[in-house]
């Protein structure tokens, strides 16, 4: 399926700066466009919606690290609809300044979750973790510094980006680590079933009647519909009300997910389909 480009010809935005793992799998998914790097998720999803940027990378969830804070929160409210997904491998690289010798390394700098799931490296060098905001700019500001007893754990993209030097690559604690995208536009586009497996992202809150959950999602069990993600967070300052985010294996179109979603929307209050998109050929390899 080719993703249509709704907004300024050519252009994907994506939270972060030049190197991070989300500007790496836009180069991956869409050679073809131009990265366009936003300080915050809100800055992403508004660079779409203005149409500065035609699509939008947003992680959703890490294998090792769970869900991303926050998108949970955005998805439903930023008008924008999911027309892909993508599985990004996060390779972590130890990048040091050129001339810079793992002897002599003191100090390694990162994001929280990238010096945890490098704790074994850190462990054998001896050296002290410091936090950073995140992976690519701890390689930014380490490129600023000229010091040659800090290393920064980010993507082999970062080190091309900075000027920096891999002291030694691949040094994640487990092989497989891999970042899921999803991939936003301001017009919502579907797959033709018949092309392909598809998935379907929807969130819904269920009414306030005994075993609600139960019975809105019994419709997917007698339909023979996979539900592959469900998840709740609360939406109100009482704690009273939870939404949920759920991914489906499924089309819209077809007569047993449609039969499913009649069955959800009878026990919700509200329910809305943030998009359906091709499944990943990732899915299939796993």
């Amino acid at each position: 399926m080719t993703v249509p480009d709704h907004g300024r010809t050519g252009r994907i935005s994506f939270q972060g700066v030049s190197g991070a793992y989300s500007h790496m799998a836009c180069v991956a998914a869409y050679p073809h466009m131009e990265p366009v790097a936003c300080e915050s998720f809100e800055d992403a999803f508004a660079a779409v919606e203005s149409g500065n940027a035609g699509l939008g990378m947003i992680p959703i969830e890490n294998s090792v690290g769970g869900r991303v804070a926050d998108i949970h929160h955005l998805l439903p409210d930023s008008g924008l609809y999911i027309v892909d997904e993508h599985f990004q491998p996060v390779q972590h690289q130890l990048l040091g300044l050129p001339g810079a010798s793992l002897e002599n390394i003191k100090y390694v700098t990162s994001h929280v979750q990238a010096l945890t799931q490098c704790r074994h490296l850190i462990n054998e060098l001896g050296v002290r973790p410091v936090q950073s905001a995140d992976t690519a700019g701890a390689a930014k500001a380490l490129a600023r510094s000229g010091d040659e007893e800090t290393a920064a754990i980010a993507s082999a993209l970062a080190g091309e980006v900075y000027g920096l030097v891999t002291l030694r690559s691949r040094i994640e604690d487990r092989i497989g680590n891999t970042t899921r995208m999803v991939v936003m536009s301001r017009v919502r586009s579907e797959p033709d079933p018949r092309e392909g497996p598809c998935m379907t992202s929807i969130v819904f809150q269920v009414r306030s009647v005994p075993a609600a959950l139960y019975k809105a999602l019994g419709g997917f069990a007698t339909n023979g519909i996979n539900i592959t993600k469900l998840e709740s967070y609360i939406t109100d300052a009482s704690f009273t009300v939870a939404q949920f985010y759920a991914e489906i294996e499924g089309h819209p179109a077809a007569r047993a997910v449609d039969l499913a979603f009649d069955e959800l929307q009878f026990f919700s209050n509200k329910m809305k389909i943030l998009g359906t998109y091709p499944a990943h050929p990732y899915r299939s390899k796993m």
